[in-house]
């Protein structure tokens, strides 16, 4: 048996060995870690429970393991293969008491499949992510709840677990209400609900107190009629005990964390800043006398800087408030697309059909899909006929119309016809569910040009903190009466101005938004270097069959070039090699067989090699079906009359394959593969963004130059096996170029990882896809040009967002430590400076949401 687990607090490749250790010293299970993904593989003879496996992770590590996938079943661990239809309220694998103790259990570990998972948007420590919502130990940000794949909600009873059901309503046995068996708000709205009452209560007591203390500049103030300035001083500390107590008290918790870990960051500063005033007035209000003339009113009074600790935390939390509302925005691409998956479907069971649970959907189910439906699980339509909308997932408009043996895909709009369909692939193996998988992973990955940001931002406070302490001695010293006062409130200024998190920021959320802008289009990003590495791409190298071509070859003609063999005997022992090849031009040679009615018949000895053609054993003859490369091997000789044949085709831009019986040609034939209508355009588009355009391919000479001179390309090369591909590309980059290759064979594999960015076109095979930094899911050559133009936009949006960043801290500090003073006279405020500060964070996140409405087509 085969497990994937989640593993929860990995940060680096010592902690993936260190959890990989610990799991192998359970007897009897193999065990593999990944980094990126965080998950553990988990191979095993028999079941081995949850607690085991953690108990080995505790006892050497402090990580946690949570399954990737709950399996639909009784809560005991048996899977139910079939639904019954009773089997909400009874299974027959286990009694009504194991099954309360199975659900006891699972709400003691809280165990949860993907939902409840948290990360840092500022990734301070990569991918490490987190099981409860809090804030990160590093910035002190509010952590982030990662999407995941929508789960119909199912209900039950709070006195007897086992009565499950999908819709809510009474318990059968008890009567009592059912409830959610899974909380089913979301966490980002739940962080900004808590953010907003706390920030009403902040408001509710700041602006007295900001009220009282400015009054005093009022000629003849009246408040002082009713009571003198010292016991207005002592309303301002009552009213201010809320505020700093319990509204923004978890500032000063992540403040105090920070300085305990030494991870200093923006709570950091405002800790100390709006500690020292709020403590200094507290202080000034308890011992008046300690303090020099300096610091007192003209009534004796010493000045109290509540108004200004109040004002500069709620500000803060302000800040906090928007920026968490934004922040939902961002990853707004990943809540459309969970939403594009249904919580139900129309089960197909004995010719009736009965509305279930998408969770009870297995591979080979037929499902009826009604018009204006969403499409439920991935499949191939089975009856009827369909035209289906597919932009959501393919960025493309136009509906596309599907016929029997067609491929649907989840989330993806049937338009007025119903059809049958019949399920292929369920959960996360669904393309929706992968390009979720990847979106999710793509914007949590960080970008090579964050570098600089988190190096600035390593030594940003302690450089602040020094700057605040510097403008106070200046000040102190040369600074007009009441100098110390002035110091003071410019080194609180300085404090609070200074915001890391703009810096810190503002990769990872034009990197969010950015990934799912292209999702939107049908353009997969795996990471965020991939995203940045393609706008500094020189040369795309293409591949021709499924890339420029529409990848469905089709048999042109069978030609015998013996008179021994008829054209049906050349057919027969093609269809005979192609059976055991899975290479789109041998599915096309039997699909012609089948057209033709001939029997295919068994091989032995089969080899493919590639780059060249396949070879076997018919009836204890030797066979060959392959290029000139191939026959040249085996020393099959070509004849002048049959090269000038082939070379006329070749010339066409058609591919032909020899056949040799015995290493002696006797026939060819010629295979047709339409270029895409989009290909000439596309290129084009390529060029003119300043890309060369060059294509490899394993077909003849002849073939590749007549598609190069259709597409007007920049170059090509013929007859390329793939370590040919991948040393040309080598070559490529020691000239100092920067390559991007686009293909969809496995023979692509080598040649994508080897390229500066791989891409895969999403028709192509699992291979392909897992070696490209980037997918399309059309398989269309205007994808790479939409890639490209995205590329170019968010790398532009992060550089506005770190000049921003950047700009703002070297203005800002020195004119909140009064560079402006002597020749203006202008100071700035403390509170001012937490306006300015809170909004920075918001602006930066504003800024990169304007690319969800960025034109990349």
């Amino acid at each position: 048996m085969k497990h994937s687990y989640k593993i929860g607090g990995m940060s680096c490749n010592g902690c993936r060995t260190n959890a990989e250790n610990a799991l192998n010293n359970i007897e009897g299970i193999n065990v593999t870690v990944t980094l990126n993904p965080p998950e553990a593989i988990v191979e095993t003879d028999k079941p081995i429970s949850i607690e085991k496996l953690q108990k080995a992770l505790s006892a050497k590590t402090h990580y946690t393991i949570a399954p990737i996938e709950e399996k639909k079943g009784c809560g005991c661990g048996a899977p139910n293969d079939k639904e019954k239809p009773d089997s909400k309220k009874e299974n027959s694998c286990c009694s009504n008491d194991a099954k309360s103790k199975a659900q006891e259990h699972k709400s003691k570990t809280n165990l949860k499949s993907g939902n409840g998972t948290f990360y840092c948007p500022m990734h301070c420590e990569g991918d490490k992510t987190y099981d409860k919502a809090g804030d990160c130990p590093v910035c002190g940000m509010d952590l982030v709840e990662e999407a995941v794949t929508n789960k119909a909600t199912q209900y039950t009873c709070p006195m007897h677990p086992e009565i499950v059901e999908d819709e809510p309503g009474a318990c059968p046995i008890c009567g009592m209400d059912l409830v959610p068996m899974e909380a089913t708000d979301d966490e980002e709205d739940k962080t900004y609900l808590k953010l907003l009452r706390k920030f009403k209560i902040a408001a509710a007591f700041t602006i007295p107190i900001f009220l009282i203390a400015m009054s005093e500049m009022i000629p003849n103030n009246p408040i002082y009629k009713l009571m003198d300035l010292k016991y207005w001083n002592w309303v301002q500390l009552a009213l201010s005990i809320p505020v700093v107590f319990y509204a923004t008290w978890m500032f000063f918790e992540r403040a105090w964390r920070s300085v305990m870990t030494w991870n200093l960051n923006m709570f950091t500063l405002i800790g100390i800043g709006s500690g020292v005033a709020w403590l200094f007035s507290v202080v000034a209000l308890l011992f008046p006398g300690v303090f020099p003339d300096q610091f007192k009113t003209e009534s004796g009074t010493v000045f109290v800087y509540f108004e200004a600790a109040t004002v500069i935390l709620t500000l803060v939390l302000m800040g906090q408030l928007l920026e968490a509302r934004a922040h939902g925005k961002t990853n707004s691409a990943i809540k459309e697309l969970l939403k594009l998956a249904p919580n139900k479907a129309t089960k197909i069971v004995d010719g009736e059909d009965k509305v279930v649970s998408i969770d009870s959907i297995h591979p080979g189910d037929l499902l009826r899909v009604k018009p204006g439906e969403k499409i439920p699980v991935d499949g191939s339509i089975h009856e009827g006929e369909a035209v289906i909308d597919e932009s959501m997932i393919s960025g493309e408009p136009i509906p596309v119309q599907k016929k029997k043996n067609d491929k649907v895909s989840s989330g993806t709009i049937n338009g007025n016809k119903s059809f049958v369909m019949v399920t292929e692939k369920v959960g996360s193996e669904t393309l929706l569910s992968q390009i979720i998988e990847m979106v999710n992973n793509a914007s949590r990955s960080k970008a090579p040009i964050q570098k600089m940001a988190d190096q600035i931002s390593g030594y940003f406070v302690p450089i602040v903190v020094f700057i605040s302490v510097i403008t106070f001695i200046i000040w102190a010293i040369f600074g007009p009466e009441p100098s110390y006062v002035y110091a003071f409130v410019n080194a609180i200024a300085v404090l609070i101005i200074a915001c890391p998190c703009a810096l810190g920021l503002a990769t990872p959320m034009s990197v969010m938004v950015g990934v799912g802008k292209g999702a939107h289009s049908g353009v997969l990003i795996k990471n965020a270097e991939s995203l940045e590495k393609m706008d500094e791409m020189d040369v795309l190298v293409i591949d021709k069959t499924g890339t420029v071509t529409e990848g469905k070859p089709s048999v042109e003609k069978v030609e015998s070039v013996e008179t021994d063999f008829s054209e049906n005997d050349i057919i027969e022992k093609i269809i005979a090699l192609n059976s055991s090849s899975e290479h789109p031009l041998a599915q096309a040679t039997l699909k012609y067989g089948k057209e033709k009615n001939i029997k295919v018949l068994p091989i032995s000895k089969f080899e493919a090699i590639t780059g060249k053609g396949v070879i076997g054993e018919l009836n204890g003859k030797k066979l060959a079906l392959g290029n000139d490369k191939l026959m040249a091997d085996i020393k099959a000789n070509i004849s002048t009359e049959v090269n000038e044949k082939v070379t006329t085709v070749q010339k066409q831009g058609k591919t032909v394959s020899y056949l040799a019986v015995e290493n002696k040609v006797v026939g060819f034939v010629v295979i047709a593969d339409k270029i895409k209508a989009s290909s000439k355009e596309a290129i084009h588009r390529l060029q003119k963004e300043g890309l060369q355009v060059v294509m490899f391919t394993g077909d003849n000479e002849d073939t590749a130059k007549a598609v190069s001179d259709t597409l007007n390309l920049d170059g090509y090369k013929a007859q390329m096996l793939p370590q040919d591909k991948l040393e040309e590309i080598k070559k490529m980059q020691a000239s100092g170029k920067k390559v991007a290759m686009a293909g969809d064979g496995i023979n692509d594999a080598p040649a994508l990882s080897q390229a500066n960015i791989g891409i895969a076109m999403g028709t192509g095979t699992d291979v392909a896809i897992e070696s490209a930094g980037i997918t399309l899911i059309k398989g269309d050559l205007n994808g790479i040009a939409k890639a490209k133009q995205l590329s170019h936009k968010v790398m532009r949006n992060i550089k506005e967002n770190l000049f921003f960043a950047l700009g703002y801290n070297v203005i800002g500090i020195p004119i909140a430590a009064g560079v402006l003073y002597p020749f203006f006279g202008t100071l700035l405020s403390p509170m001012i400076a937490a306006l300015a500060m809170s909004f920075s964070s918001v602006s930066v996140i504003m800024n990169a949401l304007r690319l969800k409405n960025a034109n990349i087509d």
